[in-house]
């Protein structure tokens, strides 16, 4: 569930290829990840998934940030780009923590993961056997954000092609819109 590829994977990815925080960028996710796995682990996601008006409304919200960040990722491959390679940011620390906690946040398919999935999962495993569940569930998350953020750097070269850099930014708005979609629907049919 951790390696699929979602708005904050997607994120991720694209911070370290801009080499933009990245490394704070992954932290956040990673800190993240590990207080709601947490959070679903000690029993949370069975009261968050027990509430379909709940389920309703963060289907509805995340929908509208995923397809306002689609429609960013939209423009930025209509107008075309390469990557920075110089040493200068392209955003402040400021900016990109606040994107990390709203990608992250404000996606429900990120609760759905890690509360209430992770967490009924963890669920079927008794005393000590849950406790090992989570710090399977917290390496993994911790060893994906790493590797996201510095497979990016990595891939850093290959973005300076304007048509890479717009093959992305598609695949990220793609990505986004299929999400808010499937959230709608979902949503709907709760």
């Amino acid at each position: 569930m951790i390696v699929a590829i979602g708005a904050q994977n997607a994120f991720v990815l694209s911070q370290g290829v801009r080499k933009n925080h990245h490394l704070i960028v992954a932290l956040i996710c990673i800190i993240c990840d590990a207080v709601f796995i947490s959070a679903g682990v000690v029993g949370f996601g069975t009261a968050v998934s027990s509430s379909s008006t709940l389920s309703q409304l963060v289907a509805w919200l995340g929908a509208g940030f995923l397809f306002f960040y689609g429609l960013r990722s939209l423009r930025s491959a209509i107008r075309g780009g390469r990557i920075d390679t110089s040493d200068e940011e392209l955003h402040t620390l400021r900016t990109a923590v606040i994107s990390t906690l709203a990608v992250t946040l404000l996606n429900p398919h990120f609760y759905l993961d890690t509360v209430v999935l992770l967490g009924g999962v963890s669920s079927q495993f008794p005393g000590e056997s849950r406790l090992y569940f989570w710090i399977g569930a917290v390496s993994a998350s911790t060893l994906w954000f790493i590797s996201l953020s510095i497979g990016g750097q990595m891939l850093a070269p290959l973005f300076r092609q304007p048509v890479s850099w717009r093959i992305l930014d598609t695949v990220v708005c793609a990505t986004m819109w299929t999400i808010a979609v499937s959230l709608i629907s979902h949503g709907v049919s709760v």
